[in-house]
């Protein structure tokens, strides 16, 4: 059988570069959006260490009202509403819907797999026009948690009704290869971002630069 393809979402498949020209007009420099996104990630996986218990979407918005604060501007409601929605409507890299399609043409079964809450992420794909290229949307909501831990990972394997091992995450954040690695899964790393693999962290069988070389090396493996 065939394994399950899971795809991150964020950065991943969708490009947050939409976001810079909002954090452009708002913070006077495009390249917050990255600091702003990087303290999101921290502070969800602080959130699994420490149990806090929230949802991807308010800490979006706190750690947005905190990248504002320390850079001393005063966050308007509306310019906050303008960002966080762009969130919502941000386009796919360029080499993902081919590669959906030719994933699926060679009978994989392909699966989204987000931090974002269901609704976030099930409107982020349906305004990126990719619904119909993904078997399931599947958010770690329910999961009561955030990738990278292994209870999200395993929650994904039980909704699915698969073992671990039968399921293969495509990421472009090394955290969350290395949580697929430990959790039983296989996985590949598309460096998008030009970032090294942590050379400390478990390596996936799998890595390329752009998904269509990813998706090859799985479809000829």
């Amino acid at each position: 059988m065939k394994e399950t393809i899971v795809f991150d979402i964020n950065e991943t498949v969708l490009n947050l570069d939409s976001l810079k020209p909002k954090f452009k007009r708002v913070f006077g420099d495009e390249e917050i959006q990255m600091l702003w996104f990087s303290m999101l990630l921290h502070t969800s996986t602080v959130s699994i260490v420490t149990g806090v218990k929230s949802d991807f979407a308010t800490l979006a918005k706190l750690t947005l009202e905190t990248v504002a604060s320390r850079l001393g501007k005063k966050l308007k409601t509306e310019d906050a509403k303008d960002i966080l929605s762009t969130f919502s409507n941000l386009k796919p890299h360029d080499d993902i819907t081919e590669t959906l399609m030719t994933l699926r043409a060679a009978g994989f079964q392909t699966v989204a797999f987000s931090n974002s809450s269901l609704s976030l992420v099930s409107s982020q794909i349906d305004n990126a026009g990719l619904t119909e290229y993904f078997d399931h949307i599947i958010s770690v909501e329910e999961a009561g948690t955030f990738k990278p831990d292994p209870a999200a990972y395993a929650y994904l394997g039980n909704k699915l009704g698969l073992p671990m091992n039968s399921m293969r995450l495509i990421a472009t954040h090394d955290w969350d290869t290395l949580g697929a690695l430990n959790a039983g899964m296989k996985a590949a790393y598309i460096d998008r971002l030009n970032w090294p693999y942590n050379p400390m962290y478990k390596k996936p069988d799998i890595s390329g630069t752009t998904m269509t070389e990813v998706v090859n090396a799985i479809i000829t493996q």
